[in-house]
């Protein structure tokens, strides 16, 4: 049953006549008479009875009216609410990101697309990117925030199952306390550092940043082994030693604390993409959410 031919019917019936509802339809007298007599057709079943002026419903046609406004207005509704989604007047947008770049990229870019449309629904996920990844395959999230080390994305990823966008590059950073003798230098080796009681995430140099180190000719000495960025730098603003930092992480670094940047032989540099699932359309408040993350990187 064709809709339009339900939305003639209700017109009809509340103006009572084939002329009326043709002149508010935009439709000739003759084409509103014949669309609702294929409806009666379709229905097998009179809807009007024809007068010398105008028409009238019939028994069915009185009990048909209140089921094609119910089916009009639910179609309304669909209407407005698929239109809202597009454009970003409703909706809902799930984004998953690492933990340094929740330390402000993704947050400011989250707040600048919420400030440009406040009713869509938002939601953030923090993780490492293989679980995120993870995420985005189960349909949990919509948008990964990933990174890797590897030059190339396909040695990292499966780029069978995710679209990967190259969003910005996240040099290593060393950060020192204020104090330290090397805290005013333009730009460091590593190896000026080897005497140094680091800070790491883990004992094991060959698993974390430290793993530069290691290329660089020495054995770092890690003094203290914590996991989140807060104590990592708290300990370095206390004068305890070093430790690498992602320029992500840095942006949301403490002031008693100087960033120095490496010599480029000695610089690890992150590769941070965006992931969406291959072949799928990218949702709207994905796009939008885009812009803005994109505008935050290059920034």
């Amino acid at each position: 049953m064709d809709m339009a031919w339900l939305d003639v019917f209700r017109t009809v019936a509340h103006l009572g006549s084939f002329t009326a509802a043709g002149e508010r339809l935009g439709f000739t007298q003759s084409a509103i008479s014949r669309q609702i007599a294929t409806l009666e057709t379709e229905l097998g079943t009179p809807l009007f009875d024809r007068l010398a002026r105008g028409v009238r419903l019939t028994e069915h046609g009185r009990a048909l009216l209140p089921h094609a406004e119910a089916l009009l207005d639910r179609l309304d509704t669909t209407r407005r609410d698929l239109a809202a989604l597009t454009d970003l007047s409703a909706g809902r947008l799930r984004v998953g990101a690492f933990d340094s770049a929740n330390a402000e990229l993704v947050p400011h870019a989250l707040a600048a697309f919420h400030a440009a449309h406040p009713h869509v629904e938002i939601g953030l996920t923090e993780g490492l990117s293989a679980h995120l990844l993870d995420q985005l395959a189960d349909t949990s999230i919509d948008l990964a925030v990933v990174a890797t080390y590897a030059t190339d994305p396909e040695d990292a990823y499966d780029t069978d199952q995710f679209d990967l966008r190259p969003l910005l590059d996240d040099p290593v950073l060393v950060a020192l306390p204020r104090g330290h003798r090397l805290a005013r230098r333009r730009r460091l080796r590593l190896v000026e550092l080897a005497d140094e009681p680091w800070i790491a995430a883990r004992r094991h140099p060959e698993t974390t940043l430290l793993a530069a180190c290691l290329r660089s000719g020495f054995q770092p000495r890690i003094e203290y082994a914590v996991g989140a960025w807060t104590a990592k730098l708290g300990l370095v603003a206390a004068g305890m030693g070093p430790t690498l930092i992602p320029s992500l992480a840095a942006r949301a670094a403490r002031h008693d604390i100087a960033l120095v940047p490496l010599h480029p032989d000695d610089t690890p540099v992150r590769h941070v993409y965006t992931a969406t699932r291959k072949g799928q359309r990218t949702a709207p408040a994905v796009a939008g959410f885009l812009r803005f993350l994109r505008a935050g990187a290059g920034r």
